[in-house]
């Protein structure tokens, strides 16, 4: 990365890809198309817990899938951007809307699409079982793979540096 990272205190806005990051990067289809899609568990309450302590939760994906909207809804994340292909475009105007400077956001991505905006984020975060180009492209990496409680580890560094941070 050619910036220094944002340190976890400061960041304000999550953006997590789905598949590799929420999921294990794993697409099931059946004869009408994707079927499901499995989430961690844990991941759930680390990001309720993100929410509840004023840090903005982002779910960005390039495909469109039900399942995802519906984990979104009971996950509490309003912040909803299905079949996007330009991650950087959108994530630029995601911050502006939310009146959050890009260097006060950070990205959690496993694959070659989401280093656009891993690279114009505050703090680039990539998953154990990453790609080469996201791994590259990252200022951290989990040490749990996508879909195996990545998200949830990352949602602990970020409550812990503001616990931190608030002492």
């Amino acid at each position: 990365m050619a910036h220094r990272p944002t340190p976890l205190s400061a960041i304000r806005l999550l953006v997590l890809d789905v598949d590799g990051v929420l999921t294990d990067g794993g697409l099931r289809y059946g004869p009408t198309g994707e079927t499901e899609k499995v989430f961690y568990a844990h991941d759930g309450p680390g990001i309720k817990a993100l929410i509840a302590a004023g840090i903005k939760v982002a779910v960005m994906s390039g495909r469109n899938s039900a399942a995802v909207q519906r984990r979104c809804e009971e996950l509490g994340i309003s912040e909803l951007q299905q079949g996007i292909v330009d991650k950087a475009a959108a994530g630029r105007f995601l911050a502006e809307r939310l009146g959050v400077k890009l260097r006060d956001c950070a990205c959690m991505g496993d694959d070659s699409v989401d280093v656009p905006l891993m690279k114009i984020v505050g703090l680039a975060i990539a998953v154990a079982n990453a790609h080469g180009d996201a791994r590259r492209a990252a200022h951290r990496r989990t040490r749990l793979p996508g879909g195996a409680g990545a998200v949830r580890e990352v949602c602990d560094w970020l409550l812990a540096a503001r616990a931190r941070a608030e002492r």
